[in-house]
């Protein structure tokens, strides 16, 4: 794949560490990962009694010995050959030195770690997905080192639910596995119409089917699996993750913008809200590199 050969992993030195290396080696040939930087940043590097007993081989709370006890552990886990790595650990804050590392490293891939149990509000991964210049994909603490048997892709028929769905053909092989949702809604106006809200609700459908196969001719596309659900009283993040558990997906696709483009949106409403709610389902925030930039330079100046 072409798309993720330079690589950023980011660390907290902790046992999820282990997780996010496993998952690196298992996807490097997978993806055609060319180099891999795996990164902590922290506001000190001074060494929690969790730190050290996750890499017991640390002497000292000094970067290098973090780096190295962190080197040590990929090599342990068989980073493959011709793959390159560095571990760099680093001072400051998390979110603006993660992002000015993958803009200066050229990075096309930013890997981070979701753990089973939340702990604060989820902000540095929701900052990261807004922020980063590149895709972000989340590696959950149980995701399995095998390959996914269900993609849920979200689509409403703009470019990005293009990309999504070519980037799962790629990475499936099995058009099969791949799973389309479209959240469709009544309008409150329908009353107007004269038409029941069932009438119009049918209506709706009826359209949204039509845009469906509208969207996949006109992208080339087979025609995948496709559920359409008609958006309730909740948000539509709460409704994709409600589907998610009952269709058993075990992989997100889902593109960082919708149909509403701003210049001021770094990332949709629905993947901010999904990157919220989800730390179950391995999840990939799909992004066109560097879309994100000019915006971060004139709000950083990095």
């Amino acid at each position: 794949m072409k798309n993720f050969k330079k690589v950023l992993v980011g660390l907290d030195l902790s046992p999820m560490d282990g997780v996010l290396i496993q998952h690196t080696v298992n996807m490097a040939r997978f993806l055609g990962i060319e180099s891999v930087h795996f990164v902590h940043v922290a506001n000190d590097l001074t060494l929690s009694e969790e730190i050290t007993e996750t890499y017991p081989n640390l002497l000292d709370s000094t970067d290098e010995s973090i780096e190295k006890g962190v080197g040590d552990t990929i090599v342990q886990a068989g980073f493959p050959e011709g793959v390159s790595f560095v571990v760099e650990a680093k001072k400051g804050n998390p979110t603006e030195t993660i992002i000015k590392h993958a803009k200066a490293n050229d990075i096309d891939l930013v890997i981070m770690g979701r753990k089973k149990e939340k702990k604060g509000s989820g902000s540095l991964s929701k900052r990261i997905a807004q922020k980063s210049p590149c895709s972000v994909l989340f590696i959950t603490e149980d995701m399995s080192l095998s390959l996914p048997e269900n993609y849920m892709i979200p689509i409403d028929f703009s470019a990005y639910s293009t990309l999504s769905l070519e980037l799962a053909q790629e990475v499936s092989n099995d058009s099969q596995k791949i799973k389309c949702f479209h959240i469709y809604e009544v309008p409150a106006g329908y009353t107007k119409t004269g038409k029941t809200f069932e009438e119009f609700s049918e209506i709706m459908l009826n359209n949204a089917k039509r845009d469906y196969d509208d969207f996949i001719a006109k992208n080339a596309l087979p025609k995948f699996d496709c559920t359409f659900i008609r958006k309730s009283d909740r948000n539509r993040a709460k409704i994709l993750m409600k589907a998610a558990k009952g269709e058993e997906i075990d992989f997100i696709i889902i593109g960082s913008r919708g149909r509403t483009d701003s210049a001021s949106i770094l990332i949709g409403s629905v993947a901010e809200k999904l990157i919220h709610l989800n730390n179950k389902i391995p999840m990939l925030i799909l992004k066109k590199k560097g879309e994100n930039m000019h915006f971060l330079e004139a709000l950083f100046r990095v």
